[in-house]
C-alpha cells in the first residue's frame, strides 16, 4: 500500500509547449467499482497491464494499491466497464518534480491535466507556466467521474 498525495491542475494549451507533448504514451481506464469509498480502476500503459484499488480521499491524501497484470486480463477487464477513456501520458520535468500531463481523446478530446505526486499534503511546489486552474478538489476532474460521464 502507498498514499497517493497529488495535485491535479488544467492546463492553458497555448500556454503549453509543443516539445513538451513528445514520447508520449496511450493509456485506456476503465472503472469496476466507483464509489466515495473506493474505486478500482484497470488500464493499460503500453503493452502492460494494471489493476489499481483507490481509497476515499482525504483532502489531495489516498490510499492506493496497484498492481500489474498481464495485459491480455486488463484487456478483458476493460470489456466490463461502462466506459473507457483514452489519453496520451507526456511526463515532463520541472523543478525537480516529474509532471504527468494528460492529453484525452474522445468525449474529451481538447482536456489536459496535468499532476504532480508530492511527498507531503502541505509539500511547496513551483508550478509551470502552462498550468491555469487547480483542480484538485473538484470531483468533475476525478479520472473515475470523466469516465462514467464519458
Amino acid at each position: 500500500m502507498a498514499l497517493e498525495i497529488e495535485r491535479k491542475f488544467l492546463v492553458d494549451a497555448e500556454k503549453l509547449p509543443a516539445q513538451i507533448l513528445t514520447d508520449g504514451e496511450k493509456i485506456f481506464q476503465g472503472y469496476l467499482c466507483v464509489e466515495p469509498a473506493r474505486t478500482v480502476r484497470v488500464r493499460t500503459k503500453g503493452q502492460r497491464g494494471f489493476l489499481t484499488i483507490k481509497g476515499a480521499n482525504v483532502g489531495i491524501v489516498r490510499k492506493e494499491f496497484e498492481y500489474q497484470i498481464p495485459i491480455e486480463d486488463a484487456l478483458e477487464l476493460l470489456k466490463l466497464c461502462q466506459k473507457v477513456l483514452e489519453k496520451i501520458r507526456y511526463k515532463v520535468q520541472h523543478a525537480g518534480k516529474i509532471w504527468e500531463v494528460d492529453v484525452f481523446a474522445g468525449k474529451y478530446e481538447g482536456l489536459i491535466l496535468a499532476e504532480v505526486e508530492l511527498t507531503a499534503a502541505d509539500e511547496v511546489v513551483e508550478l509551470p507556466a502552462w498550468l491555469n486552474k487547480e483542480v484538485s478538489d473538484d470531483p468533475r476532474y476525478f479520472n473515475s467521474n470523466l469516465a462514467l460521464n464519458s
